[in-house]
């Protein structure tokens, strides 16, 4: 998104109604942050989008190829002396931890902070990791806002903390803050004068002899910043029933507010460091504490190891996302609260299932129907494609994170794996963390087909750019990615594009690429439908009188097809809705008596398929060239 001439700044007192994320964006923009990047990844992508709104010479924000390059960025400027922001999900950190680790020993010249969010719940993951287990590893600070005011707050603090400890912070978030909205008081833009490089090679060049220095020194570091939060305004201590106690942090405090309204609470606003004394001191005045904390045990454990008397986890799930009704329960579970009387159970209608599918008319369809075909094994990866996986496509073997299918690929086939191999990867992806796998699989000679679905953007997180979109973050031109050339380069011999509408095509093709020894990759080329611009091509008809209820388009998985009322031999008919159709053709490729085509077209068959795919043929083209 390109942000058209410099904002207009309402006065500080002013409120505006934001998420966690935009606050987060707006809190870096406040502390004179000059440098941003970030990979998207929900619940994350927002803050760099809302950054990329603020003006262009207050702050230079872009989208890098992953999460590692997106923090070496920020490091580097915080090495010149600006301070930087590099922002992901959490496990996006995965990704990153080589540089952040290494950094920790390094810390930080202009400041230097990581906004990661997590997914309690996994609403758009693969995994439900608790991030700050990452700075107690790294021995870094750990912020936690628990609303989007805290969030603005604690990220300008952040910076202040980074170049006070000479330390990266990491500012921890999770689904729920990052996209609640709520008014938050916005202040104006405090312009942070670089520091300058500053040479000093034991201090920034991590060769063993200087680590061993440095590891010495993040130790002191942690003390002092223990001692700082000992009385930081970030903890609040909030006074009440000396009974009962309970320590919190992030989003489970207003749950925990709206449970136990009269309960003495320790709001941490740093989950660590953790003081030990400001820890007794609470447990010394209640007399039961509890500690209601998201994911791991992380700050039970602690108490735990200072000797502390607490419970937690024996009453609160180790999974899944807190809410009121969590909370209350585990209360009433440990008899806090009285149990609630249990109501009759009401009539209610049952939701229909809606089992998550592509969209009508993805790209994506085609190449896991002739995939599921060839009767290969295939190791998928993390986009809209894994959703190929389930039911009617159910076109994937196996799915473990960003950019391990094509290493996963050439495993199996080294270890003997008697079906072909096939790893699908997408575009985004692929650039991600495919390239250094597919580098391996060439090098190593692995007979694997990799098939490259290029569909032009990042689809899964909403549409974001990359380097082969040819646009930045700004929405300003930029080189596109040339994938032929590239995987040529790489060494691979077999290489071929594919229509992903021209079903033929990509079953002929596939078929090649399965047959040739060593690695092949087939790039399944088509744009995504829904981003950056809705593609609607003319929708097509089913012709109900000749319709034999044979079902084959319904392998499609297209929620465009919906079965009808009539029969034929006891089987449903079908038909298309549409609203939702963009004439994309593949059902009439599949249909088995030709009764799909366009409503405008005299006779049905093939040459109603053909007219409809000319007049959807500018979805072949880059989507900027899209009406």
């Amino acid at each position: 998104m390109t942000h058209a001439g410099p904002m207009v700044e309402p006065p500080a007192s002013r409120l505006r109604p934001l998420t966690g994320n935009e606050a987060i964006a707006r809190g870096a923009w406040e502390a004179g942050v000059k440098v941003a990047a970030a990979y998207p990844g929900t619940p994350s992508t927002e803050i760099l989008e809302s950054l990329a709104t603020y003006p262009a010479h207050d702050v230079h924000a872009q989208w890098s190829t992953n999460e590692k390059v997106a923090l070496d960025v920020a490091i580097g400027a915080s090495f010149a002396g600006s301070r930087a922001l590099a922002a992901m999900k959490h496990v996006g950190l995965n990704v990153a931890a080589d540089s952040f680790l290494s950094q920790t020993y390094i810390g930080a010249n202009g400041g230097l902070v990581i906004a990661v969010a997590d997914d309690p719940g996994i609403h758009s993951s693969q995994n439900e990791q608790d991030s700050r287990l990452y700075g107690q590893f790294g021995a870094v600070p750990v912020l936690e806002p628990s609303d989007a005011q805290e969030a603005l707050e604690f990220t300008r603090l952040a910076f202040e903390l980074s170049e006070r400890f000479d330390t990266i912070v990491i500012l921890r978030t999770t689904t729920r803050l990052s996209h609640t909205r709520s008014p938050v008081k916005v202040g104006t833009r405090t312009e942070a004068p670089s520091r300058g490089f500053v040479e000093n090679p034991p201090k920034n060049v991590m060769i063993p002899a200087h680590a061993r220095g440095r590891h010495v020194a993040i130790i002191e570091r942690e003390e002092k910043l223990r001692q700082y939060l000992r009385d930081a305004p970030i903890h609040r201590w909030e006074k009440g029933d000396a009974r009962l106690g309970v320590i919190t942090a992030g989003t489970c405090y207003p749950y925990v507010r709206e449970v136990l309204p009269q309960a003495t609470v320790l709001k941490l606003g740093a989950s660590w460091p953790l003081s030990a004394d400001l820890l007794k001191s609470f447990c010394g005045s209640v007399e039961r504490v509890f500690v209601v904390e998201e994911l791991e045990p992380f700050i039970e454990r602690e108490m735990r190891t200072l000797g502390l008397q607490v419970a937690g986890k024996e009453f609160f799930p180790r999974t899944g996302e807190f809410s009121p009704e969590v909370i209350r329960a585990g209360f009433e579970k440990a008899g806090v609260l009285p149990p609630r009387p249990k109501a009759a159970p009401a009539w209610a209608p049952e939701p229909i299932v809606r089992p998550p599918v592509l969209c009508a008319g993805c790209p994506h369809t085609s190449t896991y129907m002739a995939l599921r075909a060839s009767g290969a094994r295939v190791a998928g990866d993390i986009g809209c494609y894994t959703l190929a996986a389930l039911d009617p496509l159910r076109g994937l073997d196996t799915s473990v994170a960003m950019g391990c299918s094509i290493g996963v690929a050439a495993g199996m086939a080294k270890a003997g794996e008697p079906k072909p191999v096939v790893a699908t990867i997408g575009d985004s992806t692929f650039l991600h963390a495919g390239l250094p796998a597919l580098i391996d699989a060439v090098y190593n000679d692995a007979d694997i087909t990799v098939v490259l679905l290029d569909n032009h953007i990042t689809a899964m997180t909403g549409g974001q750019d990359h380097p082969g979109t040819g646009k930045t973050l700004r929405g300003e031109p930029a080189p596109r990615v040339d994938y032929e050339a590239l995987i040529r380069a790489i060494g691979v011999k077999w290489v071929r594009k594919a229509d992903s509408y021209d079903l033929a095509d990509m079953h002929q093709l596939l078929r090649e690429a399965i047959a040739h020894r060593g690695v092949s990759v087939l790039i399944s080329d088509r744009p995504c439908v829904i981003d950056p611009v809705k593609i609607k091509g003319p929708p097509l008809a089913i012709s109900e009188a000749l319709c034999n209820a044979c079902q084959s388009c319904m392998n499609l998985g297209c929620p465009a097809l919906t079965w009808s009322d009539a029969t034929f031999e006891g089987r449903h008919k079908v038909l298309i809705d549409p609203a939702l159709c963009i004439g994309c053709t593949l059902c009439a490729q599949v249909c088995t008596v030709d009764c799909i085509k366009p409503p405008a077209a005299d006779a049905p068959g093939r040459d109603a398929v053909a007219t409809a795919q000319i007049r959807l043929s500018l979805g072949s083209r880059h989507p900027d060239e899209c009406a």
